[in-house]
């Protein structure tokens, strides 16, 4: 007699965990989002804070496929700083709320979720995404400059992806300006000092107290936000806010100089530009920055294609999900 049961589907967790915001998503097998949730990063408190709000969003997207996080095969993990997979930590993610030295987090949220995680880099995360899912795997090498809280990068060489020793791919602290801007990193003159969001927050806030007029406090308040996020940016940016245009006219620029200087380096085929920023500003802005990488691209080098990532913002997920294997 055939059974009537029936085989349940192997569904998998991805979390893309940033600075400004958790994306918690549920895949079947063939990498369909059955279920998707979205919560603020916290703002305060510590690593466990910022652990027990994935967990919260993870839980509502699997409310949402219908399942529970228990049942999933796993939970994959997409998270700025340095990463040991192998370990399971997170050690120096600046850009969130008092993580200082390295937190256990896969064994901590798996606690919290009732079955197994796998951290891995934002970036590079969302780069293997966007190499197995998307156009880019046309590529043998590519590297992905994520426009966003901070500037992350990812590497794809030889069409495998490069990790280093757990921090490759940190185009962000790459020196544009020796002596330049404070970073949140603690250096001096990195790109991120110019590009990352919160290091353009910082300066705006500074200029504002200093007497600088512009819109960006009333944007954040009509948006209901606490943070100068990726949409107040951009609708500064459209009223004409002259604070906000020269500070992503410099976030273009220095992101420009740390995409040709990795060029330089790596003689990569593809740059892919993603991020909250990167995806918010689109196409116009990803065409801008081609331009500022062109007057500092070594003359001997053919400038590689520079192209929007094609998953949008659910690339990270995606690709955090794909950390859950067999």
């Amino acid at each position: 007699m055939m059974s009537t049961t029936q085989e349940q589907p192997v569904l998998r967790g991805g979390i893309d965990l940033g600075g400004t915001k958790i994306e918690a998503i549920v895949v079947d097998a063939a990498n369909q989002v059955l279920g998707s949730a979205r919560h603020p990063t916290p703002t305060s408190g510590g690593p466990a804070d910022v652990a027990a709000e994935m967990a919260a969003t993870m839980k509502e997207a699997a409310a949402g496929a219908g399942t529970s996080t228990a049942a999933l095969r796993g939970v994959g993990v997409g998270s700025p700083g340095s990463v040991d997979a192998a370990a399971g930590t997170i050690s120096s993610a600046g850009n969130l709320p008092g993580w200082e030295g390295s937190y256990a987090l896969a064994a901590e949220l798996g606690k919290l979720l009732e079955t197994r995680v796998a951290v891995g880099n934002d970036v590079q995360v969302a780069i293997g995404a966007e190499y197995a899912l998307g156009p880019a795997k046309r590529y043998n090498s590519l590297i992905g400059v994520f426009w966003g809280t901070g500037v992350g990068g990812g590497l794809i060489l030889d069409r495998k992806p490069w990790r280093g020793r757990g921090g490759a791919g940190e185009i962000g602290h790459m020196v544009i300006h020796v002596g330049g801007r404070h970073c949140p990193c603690g250096n001096e003159g990195c790109v991120e000092a110019y590009a990352g969001r919160a290091a353009m927050e910082a300066h705006a806030r500074h200029e504002m107290e200093q007497g600088r007029k512009s819109h960006l406090l009333k944007l954040m308040e009509e948006k209901q936000r606490v943070r100068f996020t990726s949409a107040v940016w951009a609708a500064a940016v459209d009223r004409g806010d002259e604070l906000a245009i020269e500070l992503i006219d410099g976030a273009v620029a220095a992101l420009g100089a740390g995409a040709a200087s990795a060029v330089n380096l790596l003689d990569v085929e593809a740059v892919l530009i993603g991020g909250g920023l990167g995806v918010r500003f689109g196409e116009e802005y990803v065409k801008r920055i081609r331009e500022a990488m062109e007057k500092h691209l070594f003359r001997g080098h053919t400038m590689p294609d520079v192209q929007l990532v094609s998953l949008g913002d659910l690339g990270g997920a995606l690709g955090a999900a794909l950390l859950v294997v067999d």
